[in-house]
């Protein structure tokens, strides 16, 4: 038997850190389903936010031979749980939303994606069948991606929709260089969605408590500061200076 060259997998040692964030799926045979183009695309990392039924029988006839796969899948009870320890993570909308956050096609949100995947666990988030999405999950994520579809009949069922951006993620690791990522200098490392999450909470505390931000009108300043930082990849020594700035107007106060 051939033994694969190691140079040769090297390309797609990311997709071990990638991620599929289901929530709140509301039919078994979706996540079967979705279990399945994963497996055919090397992908391993299912993640279930809520499901409706989970285990479930009908899952499993149409994980066909991923059955690893729907076993070793992570049940959490929120989208924040399901995103912890992550770099980066992509929101699949197939709808306009009035404060999108930056959206790529599936091509270019995979290429990032498998990039990011190199320095530490990213996700690749879909809703649920019918409404995908909330606002508030979607702005969770750093990006939006959408798939190019008709737009005559641009309707994708979720497992259809994870098969695409599984095999677009599988592609974009095939075309990166396979030469390993340099160590990350001290100071330099990425921030992870709980370091960010606690920057907001921290953010909105502090306006909240100066009476720049009125909770009872609160407008659109938060989604709107998620976006802006969504433009960024801050590091995590730079969400730790944001705070201790926030420190330090808190402590003037008092």
């Amino acid at each position: 038997m051939n033994t694969p060259d190691p140079l040769q997998l090297l390309p797609l040692r990311p997709l071990a850190n990638v991620r599929i964030v289901l929530v709140r799926t509301s039919h078994p045979g979706n996540i079967g389903a979705a279990a399945r183009a994963m497996k055919t695309m090397g992908l391993t990392r299912l993640t279930l936010v809520a499901p409706d039924k989970f285990p479930d029988p009908v899952a499993d006839a149409r994980a066909t031979g991923a059955l690893d796969v729907l076993s070793g899948a992570t049940v959490c009870g929120t989208l924040e749980e399901a995103l912890a320890g992550t770099l980066h993570a992509v929101a699949l909308s197939a709808r306009r939303r009035e404060l999108p956050h930056a959206v790529r096609d599936a091509r270019q949100a995979a290429a990032e994606l498998v990039e990011r995947a190199r320095d530490g666990e990213v996700a690749l988030v879909f809703g649920t069948e019918m409404a995908g999405l909330s606002n508030v999950e979607a702005g969770l994520c750093r990006e939006f991606a959408t798939i190019p579809a008709n737009p005559d009949y641009s309707s994708l069922n979720l497992g259809s929709a994870v098969q695409v951006m599984a095999y677009e993620v599988r592609m974009a690791a095939l075309e990166s260089t396979a030469a390993p990522r340099a160590v990350v200098e001290p100071g330099r490392e990425p921030a992870r969605f709980e370091d960010i999450e606690n920057l907001f909470r921290h953010l909105e505390t502090t306006m909240i408590e100066t009476g720049f931000l009125d909770p009872g009108q609160p407008k659109r300043l938060m989604p709107r500061l998620r976006r802006l930082f969504a433009r960024t990849a801050l590091e995590k020594e730079e969400v730790n200076i944001l705070r201790g700035f926030l420190n330090s107007v808190n402590s003037g106060r008092k």
